[in-house]
């Protein structure tokens, strides 16, 4: 049972990684740093966008418009957080 905790705990540490590329591959998207018409960035938005959008998107129905700001990322980021710390506080997860 132990290394079932284990699984999920190292799924949500790579989630957390994913929110954190797809939250800083936008900043570079809308800064104009990279552009989404070379055929490899492309490719790297949409596997980003499509692991990361049905998460993002259900948290930003319910979160109220503020103009541009997404905060959906910050809000799955604290959960992801929150769960890591949980296995760990009851000792679910080995080290």
């Amino acid at each position: 049972m132990s290394s079932l905790f284990n699984l999920f705990d190292q799924i949500l540490a790579l989630y957390n990684w994913v929110v954190i590329i797809a939250v800083v591959f936008s900043w570079l998207v809308g800064f104009g740093v990279v552009n989404r018409s070379n055929q490899l960035v492309a490719m790297f938005y949409e596997a980003v966008w499509r692991l990361t959008n049905p998460v993002f998107s259900y948290f930003r129905r319910y979160l109220p418009n503020l103009g541009g700001i997404d905060i959906s990322p910050i809000i799955v980021l604290l959960i992801i957080f929150f769960l890591r710390s949980l296995l760990r506080e009851y000792g679910l997860v080995i080290y």
